[in-house]
């Protein structure tokens, strides 16, 4: 337990050798270590100080949380980083999602390793202005599961946050794993010391996601963690009508793909319905969906992002979206989020070069 870390054989919930109520709190009970931490000297846990010092070189920390898994919140902060990238900032994407690191496909590193120089962890490089730290680097098998209690997965967050050297960052985004669990705890407790600006919360319309994004919204105003807005996401399938696929149902239930018949009697009958975009709702939004939650609960909202398969695609490929015109309906949606928090007054002046 050097430097205040938590031991590997510690408790799920274990809140650290150094804490006042260490060794005495209910999920203590039973730990081999609790005797040791009842009665071991409490102070500042000297890695903190590390950090700070780490993270003075970074202007602003924006977070990516998400109530539920699924709702893209990976995703949105990859595109993030690309379209702050896009914009000259200097930009670093933390993946702390330690059982599911997805950023490295997302950004199209899969494969790379980390390097260690005598400045510590190096940032594998998409961009010469675009750094990525995940442990989906140190794997030597992706396929392998990360079997971690609590306190080993906080040691590895706060050593990504010590030992990685950033240089100067005007954003690092930290892409966080679901729900409101100790790497969350580890995470706003470790940089709220060195000026965290907020978080994006990423959800889909309907309800079931929304209940947990409450939560969410709950954790931050909980641990003092600002919450930049909202972002509703697949809200509604968008996507040209050259791009859908049309099939016949036969009485037996068969699918019969006549696509091709489709797009030729268009071309012959009603060629401007090819010039059209086809949107549906997919999930149930008839509750007023993340803008009506934003306004109850007195957050921002942010806005909508299309599911556009075109996007799903990009992320696939692990490149950005605002490369080419074709995922035009999401890149415009997120143009239009990220353009909105940019601008916004925590923000602003970073546009104006200051």
């Amino acid at each position: 337990m050097e430097n205040g870390e938590i031991p590997e054989d510690a408790n799920e919930h274990c809140p650290g050798p150094q804490a006042e109520s260490a060794g005495k709190s209910d999920a203590c009970e039973g730990c081999p270590n609790q005797e040791v931490c009842a009665t071991a000297p409490k102070g500042p846990d000297p890695d903190i100080v590390a950090i700070i010092e780490r993270m003075a070189t970074v202007k602003h920390k924006i977070l990516v949380l998400s109530g539920k898994g699924g709702v893209g919140k990976s995703t949105f902060s990859a595109q993030l980083a690309f379209a702050l990238a896009a914009k000259d900032f200097q930009v670093g994407l933390l993946d702390i999602d330690i059982c599911g690191p997805s950023i490295p496909k997302m950004l199209g590193l899969e494969g790379q390793e980390i390097h260690q120089s005598n400045l510590g962890w190096s940032p594998v490089y998409v961009e010469s202005n675009l750094g990525v730290m995940s442990i989906g680097f140190m794997l030597p098998n992706p396929d392998e599961a990360i079997i971690w209690r609590g306190p080993r997965k906080n040691g590895i967050i706060k050593q990504f946050l010590k030992d990685v050297y950033w240089g100067e960052l005007d954003f690092l985004v930290v892409d966080a794993p679901p729900g409101t669990s100790d790497e969350h705890i580890s995470i706003v407790q470790y940089l709220q010391e060195t000026g965290i600006d907020g978080a994006i919360i990423v959800t889909t319309p309907q309800q079931v996601s929304l209940i947990d994004v409450r939560k969410e919204v709950s954790f931050c105003k909980k641990v003092g963690l600002q919450v930049l807005g909202v972002v509703e996401n697949m809200s509604g399938l968008s996507q040209p009508l050259l791009d859908f696929k049309f099939l016949k149902v036969t009485e037996t239930g068969e699918e019969k793909n006549v696509t091709e018949w489709a797009m030729e009697y268009m071309k012959e009958k009603a060629p401007e319905l090819l010039d059209l975009v086809g949107f549906t709702e997919v999930f149930d939004s008839s509750g007023g969906g993340a803008a009506k939650m934003c306004s109850d609960m007195g957050v921002p909202f942010l806005g909508k992002v299309p599911m556009d398969p075109r996007l799903c695609k990009a992320a696939e490929e692990g490149r950005s979206c605002f490369d080419d015109t074709k995922c035009g309906l999401s890149a415009a949606a997120l143009k239009r989020i990220i353009d909105k928090l940019v601008a916004s007054e925590m923000f602003s002046s970073m546009e104006n070069g200051v």
